[in-house]
């Protein structure tokens, strides 16, 4: 049993402790709360450690990223085009010898991981195609979800292509830290069928996470509307057009809401083209949408309206997408850029995006994302300001990797 003192403790689902302590034992949590608590019975002899000024606080919850993509890294230039980026994207991923060198891949990937834990994430919810180096996963000592996407937009047998996809997840292994889930791409990639089986393969208690990228471009919103566009003459190009297939003239967030794609612990990553209909209809759904600010501005689509995101009540988590469109996988940097588009929003509001609604939005929330009895012990401590009088403001303001340090990891099962 240890117990730990600090300036500053941030239980998350309660204000931020000034003076607080911690209690912990065996990589749990028993007990929370200030100078003046009596610790609880059994802690009275434990050793005492104290953190100075810092604040304690759960590791953060990285909601969407693709670790794959680690190498693209510096590679694929902003771009003032979903499409563009796009195209960029995809020449480079598939025609550099650096994409095919598995050497090349793994070490972007495991310098990502350290990245993210040097920065505090400690839970994460990757992206992933091929399902390759979950090892690095593993070793790295972080917790998440593997999303295995899938992308069909023709196929004759759509339970067939999601049954070869369940049968190569439950092949792979991840590691005792990491769940395996499937994941649509998104609506103008996958056929309405493979949605519709992807959707039943959440499982019969609908507790099994799925994630899809929806309303990010408005070459998106122009498809599904209206069956033109850019993904129209994309998909041609790669001979994946369905002629069978019609548009189903609403938004991505509607037409997937007619498949009955929406739930609980499904990720709506980006929706930057969101209406506030659809924004009801995900609050509605308890589906959380899962916003990625610097990513979305260097893809072309343009910062995302947080403000609306926030007040229309559907949970928010953050993530950061992937170094081909983020500088560093920091989350700190995705909160200060939250807080510089929707300064409305209160700080305590962007923190809990980044920690508990994110580890709810993956079916973690039992173990992460909160300070509270039980809950592994996956602690941060961020250096602030001797006499901080406003720590969640200091902590949404931008913290850099020298300011962040685990007081204990929590993470092994």
């Amino acid at each position: 049993m240890k117990v730990y003192r600090a300036a500053w403790v941030l239980p998350i689902v309660a204000p931020p402790i000034c003076d607080g302590w911690m209690v912990t034992d065996g990589g749990r949590i028993v007990a929370v709360g200030t100078g003046r608590d009596p610790l609880p019975a059994g802690a009275d002899g434990a050793a005492s450690i104290d953190l100075g000024d810092v604040a304690v606080m759960p590791a953060l919850v990285n909601a969407h990223t693709h670790l794959e993509l680690s190498w693209l890294r510096g590679r694929v230039a902003p771009a003032g085009s979903f499409l563009g980026w796009v195209s960029a994207m995809m020449r480079d991923r598939f025609t550099s010898a650096d994409g095919r060198d598995a050497g090349t891949v793994r070490a972007a990937m495991g310098a990502a991981l350290d990245q993210m834990r040097a920065t505090g994430t400690g839970v994460v919810g990757d992206i992933s195609n091929g399902l390759e180096h979950l090892d690095l996963l593993d070793a790295s000592g972080l917790s998440g979800v593997v999303f295995h996407e899938i992308i069909k937009f023709r196929t004759p047998d759509p339970s067939g292509t999601v049954a070869d996809a369940e049968a190569r997840i439950a092949a792979a292994n991840p590691g005792a830290r990491w769940q395996l889930a499937l994941a649509p791409h998104a609506p103008y990639s996958v056929s309405p069928p493979v949605v519709e089986a992807l959707g039943r393969a959440r499982g019969p208690d609908g507790r099994r996470p799925l994630s899809v990228h929806v309303a990010e471009s408005p070459d998106e919103v122009e498809f599904i509307s209206r069956g033109s566009g850019g993904w129209r003459d994309m998909l041609k190009r790669l001979g994946s057009w369905d002629q069978a297939w019609r548009a189903p003239g609403c938004s991505p967030i509607a037409y997937l809401d007619r498949l009955g794609f929406w739930a609980a612990r499904t990720l709506a990553v980006h929706a930057v083209q969101a209406s506030d209909d659809d924004l009801r209809i995900l609050a509605a759904r308890q589906a959380t949408l899962v916003t990625c600010p610097r990513s979305n501005v260097h893809v072309g689509v343009g910062p995302p309206p947080a403000s609306r995101f926030y007040a229309s009540g559907v949970p928010v988590a953050v993530g950061t997408d992937s170094l081909s469109s983020v500088e560093d996988l920091n989350l700190f940097s995705e909160l200060a850029e939250l807080h510089r588009l929707a300064p409305e929003v209160a700080p305590a509001r962007l923190l809990e995006s980044a920690t508990l609604t994110g580890a709810r939005a993956l079916g973690l929330d039992g173990d992460f994302g909160t300070l509270r009895s039980g809950a592994r012990a996956a602690l941060i401590a961020v250096t602030v300001p001797a006499g901080a009088a406003d720590v969640e403001q200091y902590l949404v303001s931008g913290i850099t990797p020298s300011g962040v340090r685990w007081v204990e990891t929590g993470l092994s099962c």
